[in-house]
């Protein structure tokens, strides 16, 4: 049996409802794992928030922090625990105190007792319908024994069910393995399990992934999230095959004839492209030719820039584009500079897809794959989480431009740190060459899927009118390998750069 949207209640934080599949299900009781400081009580506390918002009552029942320690982590994210009430048992205080009083019974079998009773005399009290339990690790210590901790369990597990309410546990994760076969998992309806690695340089990086919730579908698999001033934010996992759009597949055009001509009429909506070169090959300066053309069109465009700032990118821009300030100033053209060392890929598929379907952009530029990459150390990630992207902004109609910087500047052959061409649905190469004692620059489009394109390789140019694209090399041989022969005249060639 399915929970139905009625019966579930928002959990409070943005993107993980999309993640449980619109909330938790009402009156269950679910389980917050994870190791000291993945933001579990700052989850719990956006939990009971969103509760008071919505005018249900809730209650946090403090096992091992303070009540000023709950208060100080509200403080730092600017909440306010007024109307929220915090019930703070310091079990550990009062065990010193009264093993030097009775030594009849095991200490831990008097304050087990002693621990719960007041909690359930507290939520008749309150009768909340939200109920946060920070942590667990206490009663587990206390009950000693699994099969008390089981029966102690089914107390807590039953108790609340009467009485409707919705519970959020909290517990350790480095107790998972050692929970004597899953004892809690198995009285649960959901788990979430929260987690953070450490790279060798750059931030705290943070996922989260559903390992269980009874009755919902739910989006498998890990989610990247950050703890941020104002609570936890999660970016669901892309799956391109939930976002079908139709659109009109029309050529994409440069403003630049003879590069349109090379592409058989221009990129096509909705299609990927790979613009491969050497550094200083002029692809930034390319890529963004495509997003001042589409802001002249009144089309909208992003691009996300890894390694140039964006002062530098405006710099530049202006110098060939007298009017990219006026598109920067209307919208029509946006630069977001990316640090790879902190933002994480979950966040950036999150940008473009609020980019996309808030502000309705029809062109996304990301330079450089070389930065991305940074970003997705393991080969094989990049490659699927690319795949899922770029296939969520074709189902889009968004034309997609990235640059990769290949390595060397001369020669025949050129690695690239990982091979996405069979990704792109277009490919194009831009190299040097020398010619009569000049570093010149070539272009030619290797691949094109949507349809034809010229197999010619042409010159390229950047000077201060912007972007020229000169007729076929024919003369020329060996062009791509940087040191062409046999070139008949200086006809082909676009005169010297201004």
């Amino acid at each position: 049996m399915t929970v139905s949207d009625s019966e579930k209640i928002p959990i409070g934080i943005p993107g993980l409802n999309d993640v449980l599949g619109g909330g938790l299900p009402r009156k269950g009781i679910y389980l917050v794992q994870g190791n000291p400081g993945v933001g579990k009580t700052t989850l719990g506390l956006q939990f009971l928030l969103e509760g008071r918002a919505l005018g249900e009552p809730g209650l946090y029942v403090a096992l091992t922090e303070t009540r000023r320690e709950v208060e100080l982590i509200a403080r730092s994210h600017g909440w306010s625990l007024e109307d929220l009430p915090i019930w703070e048992i310091t079990p550990a205080f009062k065990r010193i105190r009264r093993e030097d009083d009775q030594t009849m019974f095991h200490p831990a079998e008097v304050e087990l007792d002693e621990t719960t009773r007041p909690i359930f005399e507290e939520i008749d009290r309150v009768k909340p319908a939200r109920v946060v339990i920070d942590s667990l690790s206490e009663i587990r210590l206390l009950s000693r024994e699994p099969l008390r901790y089981r029966r102690q369990l089914l107390l807590l597990k039953q108790f609340f069910l009467e009485r409707e309410c919705t519970v959020l546990l909290i517990d350790s994760q480095g107790f998972a393995g050692r929970d004597s076969g899953g004892i809690l998992e198995t009285l649960i309806g959901g788990l979430i399990v929260l987690e953070k690695t450490t790279p060798a340089y750059g931030t705290t990086r943070r996922r989260l992934m559903v390992d269980k919730l009874l009755g919902v579908s739910f989006r498998e698999g890990y989610h990247d999230y950050q703890i941020k001033t104002g609570g936890l934010v999660v970016y669901p996992r892309l799956v391109a095959a939930e976002h079908p759009k139709a659109f009109s597949r029309e050529p994409v055009s440069s403003a630049v004839p003879e590069l349109d001509d090379l592409l058989g009429g221009g990129l096509e909506r909705g299609t990927s492209t790979l613009i491969l070169g050497s550094a200083g090959t002029g692809k930034s300066s390319l890529a963004s030719q495509y997003a001042v053309a589409a802001a002249r069109r009144g089309e909208k465009s992003v691009l996300f820039t890894f390694e140039e700032s964006v002062g530098t990118w405006r710099a530049r821009a202006s110098a060939f584009w007298p009017d990219v300030e006026a598109h920067l100033r209307s919208g029509a053209i946006r630069v977001v500079h990316v640090d790879p060392a902190e933002l994480s890929p979950g966040e950036l598929s999150s940008c473009i897809r609020e980019a996309v379907e808030k502000q309705q952009v029809q062109m996304i530029v990301i330079d450089s794959l070389n930065g991305y990459l940074q970003s997705v150390p393991e080969e094989s990630f990049l490659i699927l989480h690319l795949h899922e992207l770029l296939t969520y902004l074709g189902q889009k109609g968004v034309t997609t431009i990235l640059n990769m910087a290949q390595y060397g500047l001369l020669g025949p052959t050129m690695d690239v740190p990982v091979d996405v061409s069979y990704l792109a649905d277009c490919v194009l190469l831009l190299r040097f060459f020398e010619a009569a004692g000049e570093v010149r620059q070539s272009i030619s489009a290797v691949k094109k899927r949507s349809g034809r394109h010229e197999r010619t390789i042409r010159e390229f140019q950047l000077d201060t009118q912007g972007i020229h694209v000169g007729r076929p090399l024919r003369e020329s041989h060996g062009v791509l390998t940087g040191t062409p022969s046999d070139r008949g005249g200086e006809g082909p060639l676009l005169p010297p750069r201004e």
